[in-house]
């Protein structure tokens, strides 16, 4: 019998996936929001045109269902082959028609959905590898999709703002980021000071914590974000000590 709501009874997994269904919504309602001829239009991805966006989080979907599947049967079902292929997949895709590279959108969300879905408490700790190689539970799914979404809605560029993403899924992609540049070296030298989140009068702060001489970058989550995840430099600031620079400083590489 096909399950008509989630296996899943844990509560922070159900509140996981509702985060990824918002996102996958909200990417569909801007996506709705642009002409046939508008997807010819550049994205806020350098090289990339708003059909290059749409074509990848359709076909994200697809891999990541892959994954899903992977947990339910134990057989090993990778995102990609490679990355290579996936990037074939993705410039192919851009060149589909309006009317199919919307249904690829529609169509593979939903799968990914039912997946989830059908997908019973026992099978969620199973193990999978995602494309750049890591092993994850496959809950870690459901973050992986969550942080495409809401990202590359956004990238469409047609009206999405990081202020549009909800505070936690912001806090969650800067300590993902600020872990992935820790684990590299590439954060020496470099404080994060999130404002206007203050926990009992204390800022979120990340990054080098033990610089003597920082590069310290200050701004609102929204914008923080935005400058880590390599889209802009809009509302934050760099300063190095008290004397403030004129340039913010581009963030690390992230992915």
């Amino acid at each position: 019998m096909v399950a008509r709501s989630d296996l899943a009874t844990d509560r922070r997994l159900q509140e996981e996936l509702l985060q990824a269904r918002r996102g996958t919504a909200f990417f569909a309602r801007k996506l709705s929001e642009l002409t046939d001829d508008e997807l010819d239009g550049g994205s806020l991805l350098p090289g990339w045109t708003r059909r290059h966006v749409v074509a990848h989080v359709g076909y994200n979907a697809r891999a990541i269902a892959r994954l899903v599947e992977w947990a339910a049967t134990g057989v090993e079902t990778p995102m990609y082959p490679s990355t290579e292929v996936r990037d074939h997949e993705i410039n192919f895709g851009a060149t589909l028609s309006p009317i199919a590279l919307r249904n690829l959108f529609d169509h593979s969300a939903v799968h990914l959905s039912v997946e989830w879905r059908d997908l019973p408490d026992r099978d969620w700790a199973n193990e999978v590898k995602t494309v750049q190689g890591r092993t994850v539970p496959a809950s870690e799914t459901v973050w992986m999709r969550t942080r495409e979404v809401w990202i590359h809605a956004v990238d469409l560029g047609n009206g999405a703002t990081f202020g549009d993403i909800p505070a936690p899924v912001l806090e969650r992609l800067l300590r993902d980021i600020t872990g992935a540049w820790k684990t590299r070296g590439t954060d020496a030298g470099l404080l994060i000071k999130v404002t206007g989140t203050e926990v009992a009068g204390t800022d979120l702060t990340f990054g080098d914590t033990s610089a003597t001489d920082p590069t310290i970058i200050t701004g609102p989550l929204p914008a923080v974000v935005e400058w880590a995840t390599g889209r802009g430099t809009t509302g934050v600031t760099a300063a190095r000590g008290t004397e403030g620079l004129t340039n913010v400083p581009a963030a690390p590489k992230w992915i």
